[in-house]
């Protein structure tokens, strides 16, 4: 899942891509570098990012998403508001990923439900206005998929189907590093929940955090990229549906590599003979 964001305030890349030309050509690019889908954002949800009004949303989105699904490209939008993804799946969106699984707009899951798209569900504890982070969790793996579970069970409920649905950790949100590490250690408890798994650690504090050391200061944003690689492999492996990257080249390499190991051991395995194994030997 390539990042379109049509913002100019994103953590990582606000600001290049807002012109709505400029913004379709680098779907198309990440398109053409491995994606196979675009998710276009028109509202920064990085830390204490101030909330743009509906209209405005709308403006920056619709345009782009009617524009790269003219060129035939599966696109998501990244959204809380209902009738922002109402519209974009009118203009040719084909999946709605909402940060607060449908939290923040009651009107959201309805608007899904009616659409029969799929819905990414993320765990969400409030919006970050003002830094606030919340991140306070005894035991952060089973906190969040529990509290998965039970959105999860709210747009079923109101009546999105279970096999549309997709859930996501929420690297970042209302979380620290810590926490954020743990959950992508156990990936397989969230497969749990019987659902794809999205992960999205792309250029991440947390990926900051690691890469600086105990005593240094975390590189900039887009010099993050061959960690979310590495990341992008590993949530591979563990059986993450999908990964939702800024520069998609260097995570699609990775994956293919992983991939490309991983068939060369199951194939091994199967071919292996069992006389010239060491228990055969015995």
């Amino acid at each position: 899942m390539g990042v379109v964001n049509v913002t100019p305030d994103s953590f990582s890349d606000g600001g290049r891509w807002f012109d709505t030309t400029i913004a379709a050509k680098h779907g198309l690019d990440l398109v053409a570098q491995g994606a196979d889908l675009v998710d276009v954002g028109g509202e920064s949800t990085r830390p204490g990012a101030t909330r743009v009004d509906e209209d405005e949303e709308l403006r920056r989105v619709i345009p782009v998403v009617r524009g790269l699904a003219a060129e035939g490209v599966t696109i998501s939008v990244d959204t809380m508001r209902a009738k922002v993804a109402e519209q974009a799946l009118a203009a040719g969106a084909a999946l709605v990923n909402d940060v607060s699984g449908g939290l923040a707009d009651p009107a959201m899951v309805p608007v899904v439900a009616d659409a029969q798209a799929p819905f990414v569900v993320m765990h969400w504890r409030g919006f970050l206005q003002g830094g606030a982070v919340q991140g306070v969790y005894a035991d952060v793996v089973t906190e969040v998929v529990d509290e998965l579970h039970a959105r999860v069970e709210a747009v079923l409920e109101g009546g999105i189907a279970p096999d549309r649905v997709v859930v996501d950790p929420g690297l970042g949100f209302s979380k620290d590093a810590g926490h954020d590490l743990t959950l992508l250690a156990h990936l397989d408890r969230l497969r749990g929940l019987g659902h794809p798994v999205l992960v999205a650690a792309s250029r991440k504090r947390f990926l900051g955090r690691v890469l600086a050391g105990p005593q240094g200061a975390p590189p900039p944003a887009r010099e993050r990229d061959a960690a979310t690689a590495a990341v992008s492999a590993l949530a591979a492996h563990a059986g993450a549906w999908a990964v939702r990257v800024h520069e998609v080249r260097a995570t699609a390499d990775a994956v293919r590599v992983a991939r490309a190991v991983e068939e060369a051991r199951t194939s091994q395995a199967r071919t292996a003979d069992p006389a010239r194994s060491p228990e055969g030997a015995r």
